[in-house]
């Protein structure tokens, strides 16, 4: 079994599918994809469509990004909708209501994406890794993080040891190339920015990019 983290995507279909063409998963193998699959680019829509898809031939792991929580949060209350706008939400809006601006959004999203976003995990862990989307509150033991940290987290985690036994492996802070230190891997190397997608294969530490 090979094991294979993907950062933040950001509804880049082109760079999600050359992605997995170059991990080239099999039945055996795991995926963790760490979040953030939307908002930014133009095909968030498709890009759950794949992600659904991968899941029925490929043991998946789907962690919430902090964007996948503006989205849910837009569509309970409403109340957010600057901060969910401001960060690429109209982009979802739009790969969702395609040829029809007046749906709402809640009624656009098909019942499989409704029950992919409901059944996102806050975390994973394994024997020798934890998976979140931002980081942990450094000192503080998976079970009795803040769920707002593992989504939202950035300097207070990045910038100081973790205090935890296994290293962390997570997305939402870009870097132009992956962050590795001995408590920690970044792998948000920005491609709702334009820039690559990047998958990580565990233990072998092996990079694997798209640039598309």
């Amino acid at each position: 079994m090979q094991r294979f983290a993907i950062g933040d995507i950001h509804g880049c279909l082109d760079k999600l599918e050359d992605l997995l063409a170059k991990i080239s998963a099999t039945s055996d193998d795991i995926l963790i994809f760490l979040g953030d699959y939307i908002d930014r680019g133009n095909a968030s829509k498709e890009v759950i469509d794949l992600l659904i898809e991968v899941a029925s031939e490929t043991r998946c792991v789907f962690l919430r990004g902090n964007h996948e929580d503006m989205l849910l949060e837009f569509i309970e209350y409403g109340t957010n909708s600057p901060m969910f706008f401001s960060n690429g939400g109209d982009m979802t809006i739009e790969s969702y209501t395609k040829g029809r601006p007046d749906q709402n959004i809640a009624d656009a999203l098909p019942e499989a994406h409704k029950k992919f976003f409901a059944d996102l995990k806050w975390s994973y862990e394994d024997d020798d890794y934890i998976y979140v989307h931002a980081g942990i509150r450094p000192g503080i033991p998976l079970n009795l993080q803040e769920h707002s940290d593992l989504i939202w987290i950035r300097d207070e985690f990045v910038s100081s040891p973790t205090g935890l036994n296994k290293k962390v492996i997570f997305g939402h802070t870009s870097f132009t190339v992956p962050l590795v230190k001995p408590d920690k891997i970044g792998i948000d190397t920005g491609a709702g920015y334009g820039r690559a997608l990047t998958a990580v294969k565990l233990p072998e530490l092996e990079f694997l990019q798209s640039f598309v």
